[in-house]
């Protein structure tokens, strides 16, 4: 690997790390803001996608595709919209902790899915590293039974965010990350619509409160077109199930926050400590164990 490589790589790692930092606020405000899930997420993505029109309109930047890639990222809207419903569902449904554990099984299902969708051979070194992180995550905190449908939505998010992400990692190879990022926010704000209208959800209250509007912006623009575009657009150097397993930071950065923003610092146990490290490691020692399997299989 030259060091053009090794640079362009390690900002890619930089700019991936900094990103799911700013996701981990997410939670904090899926608790904050008081509406249901379902508006919730469509406040975000019609905040996000106007955004980056926005962006595209001011910066004069072309962003015509053609019509079969835009229809497949409209669709991928859909995987997109469910992922972040069925994640701030699983919030309410339980708490902050409990959601983003749930999150982390990412990294496993990206495992068995990657290859079965590019039909590669499924790696032994990746599905072991899930396997880690899960239970570095399962020692963080005890799930309890009144939380299952929590932790059910959780895993179903899982699912959604790791296809999504290899789809992705498709797209990223023939268009710019913030062109990505614009149609499948439009797509997932169509189809949230849709089944708003489907499910007579316009008449239910769409009013915010003063705070809701204030954490929406935040929530639609930093954590949303910002984090989304910059999530997508490091997937030219990195593959999916490496953004995947970096994405199970996210717990990590999100635990953290909720127990300092809600006062529940001295809550943090042995098993959250343990268990983070567990994450850590497996995210560090990762890139080093498939280095030291390819120069042995070159050696061979």
């Amino acid at each position: 690997m030259d060091k053009n490589t090794t640079k362009a790589l390690n900002k890619n790692l930089i700019i991936l790390h900094f990103t799911v930092f700013i996701w981990g606020f997410t939670g904090i405000l899926g608790q904050l803001i008081t509406i249901s899930a379902v508006q919730l997420v469509w406040y975000r993505v019609l905040i996000a996608f106007v955004s980056l029109f926005l962006y595209f309109k001011f910066s004069k930047t072309d962003f015509k595709v053609e019509r079969k890639t835009m229809l497949k990222m409209v669709f991928t809207g859909a995987l997109v919209g469910g992922h972040w419903i069925l994640f701030f569902a699983s919030i309410k449904l339980s708490t902050v902790p409990v959601s983003l554990v749930c999150l982390s099984s990412i990294t496993l299902f990206t495992a068995i899915f990657e290859p079965l969708i590019n039909k590669t051979r499924i790696s032994k070194l990746e599905i072991m590293a899930g396997l880690l992180i899960i239970t570095g995550i399962v020692l963080i905190f005890k799930f309890e039974t009144q939380y299952t449908k929590g932790i059910i939505a959780g895993l179903a998010s899982a699912v959604c965010a790791a296809l999504f992400a290899i789809i992705n990692s498709r797209f990223v190879k023939k268009s710019e990350a913030p062109i990505i990022a614009f149609y499948e926010l439009t797509g997932a704000f169509f189809w949230i619509s849709l089944y708003l209208f489907a499910t007579n959800g316009y008449n239910q209250k769409l009013l915010l409160k003063p705070a809701d509007i204030g954490y929406l912006v935040l929530l639609g623009t930093v954590c949303t077109s910002l984090a989304y575009v910059a999530g997508v657009s490091v997937m030219r150097e990195l593959s999916a199930f490496r953004v995947a397993l970096i994405t199970n930071l996210e717990p990590v950065y999100g635990i953290i926050m909720a127990f300092i923003f809600f006062g529940d610092m001295n809550k943090m146990s042995i098993g959250f400590w343990g268990g983070s490290v567990l994450i850590l490691s497996t995210i560090f020692l990762y890139p080093v164990a498939q280095s030291q399997i390819a120069r042995r299989k070159n050696r061979g």
